[in-house]
């Protein structure tokens, strides 16, 4: 089998099973029990915040966990929203985010919220001039990707979050699928809340964190207990913290090598691809995209039938995010980028890992050229346009 979906979730590493396999066995304690089984559990908690924090050099007391990155974007823009209202109810984004951001806005404006959805450029961009021209007197919040889950296009973050303080602004990026993919500094960046998850850099699945900037006083997300500070009632998920602190370890550490060979392979694929098969093209930027990011739009086929031809040759790929791959719908993103409803419905999203190889890549090109000369010999658009020029 060969794994290029890596954006849709990732295995998890050994080291971090090996990290959290004491906490899902004989270490049964709860943190916030008084004794010793307890006193190891939350001192586990500490050292995985600390790990997390460090991959994005925040201070390890502004990370609080949740259920994953859906979670933590809710909280934030919910809780933005109901600590902001007094000040404005208006929030811009734009309209190529994950569904997690864009379901929780559409929910905000059914409750008297307005949002300004910032369209974005053939590559996937956003400018800031656009921000600019978008803010208003009772703007809120400004939430923008990091990097983009379909496209791989890597926002100006630093640029925007500038214009949001300009005009003091709270600035948020979900940054799921670059958390761990490439170097994050919230400092230096201006970020001022940010989203991760843990299953996309080889952690566990069902662990997140959220990121909120000191001196925001962001209300809670669930209430109960003190836990996390007293933002996040419930009983901790000791072996996912655990388990998510470890990736975050062993991603920073491995970080500059392993976005150099993803990059490497990425552009072998892209330039193999463009090459040998026609009528094809690359969504998103040639240039500032993730490491291990392919998007394509293949013409006269079905991005659907594509993915099962190559399930049976073993190849794991996806036309999209995961989060909406029953959907008989174009991609969002792919319409947002100005692509017709039949190139957004021939796409494929190649995402490469850490053991992704060479060899693999030249098996997978020749997988698709076979399966696309097979495919479009029976398309009549195809026959119709092409053969009888």
């Amino acid at each position: 089998m060969i794994y290029l979906d890596h954006a849709a979730t990732t295995a998890v590493d050994p080291g971090v099973f090996a990290a959290m396999t004491p906490w899902l066995t004989s270490s049964c304690g709860n943190p916030s029990s008084a004794y010793d089984y307890g006193y190891d559990a939350r001192a586990a908690i500490t050292r995985a915040r600390e790990q997390t924090a460090a991959l994005i050099s925040a201070s390890p007391d502004r990370i609080f966990f949740t259920s994953g990155g859906t979670e933590a974007d809710n909280w934030v823009l919910c809780s933005t929203a109901r600590m902001s209202a007094s000040k404005g109810r208006h929030i811009i984004s734009t309209n190529m985010e994950h569904h997690a951001i864009l379901h929780t806005l559409d929910y905000l404006e059914e409750n008297g919220f307005e949002v300004t959805r910032l369209p974005v450029s053939e590559d996937g961009f956003v400018t800031p001039k656009q921000l600019e021209e978008a803010i208003r007197p009772d703007t809120i919040l400004v939430s923008v990707m990091f990097a983009n889950n379909e496209i791989g296009t890597i926002q100006p973050i630093r640029a925007l979050s500038a214009v949001a303080h300009r005009h003091g602004i709270l600035f948020h990026t979900d940054a799921v699928q670059a958390f761990g993919q490439i170097p994050i500094d919230v400092a230096e960046l201006g970020i001022d809340m940010l989203s991760a998850s843990s299953h996309k850099l080889y952690g566990p699945k069902g662990c997140g964190c959220l990121y909120v900037r000191e001196g925001i006083d962001l209300p809670p997300r669930l209430f109960g207990g003190a836990q996390e500070n007293g933002m996040r009632a419930g009983t901790e998920n000791v072996p996912g913290i655990v388990g998510f602190g470890a990736a975050a370890a062993i991603a920073m550490e491995q970080m500059t090598e392993t976005m150099e060979k993803e990059t490497k392979l990425r552009d072998f694929l892209i330039t193999q691809v463009l090459r040998r098969i026609p009528y094809a093209r690359l969504n998103g930027s040639h240039k500032n995209r993730l490491p291990g990011n392919a998007n394509f739009s293949f013409q006269f086929v079905e991005g659907s039938t594509l993915l099962i031809m190559l399930d049976m040759k073993g190849i794991c790929a996806s036309t999209g995010s995961a989060c909406t791959a029953s959907s008989s719908s174009p991609s969002h993103v792919l319409r947002a980028i100005g692509l017709p409803d039949d190139l957004a419905r021939g796409s494929l999203r190649l995402t490469l890992g850490r053991n992704t190889t060479e060899e693999e890549i030249h098996i997978v090109v020749d997988a698709l050229e076979e399966i696309l000369e097979n495919l479009r010999s029976v398309s009549e658009d195809y026959n119709r346009i092409i053969l009888r020029r």
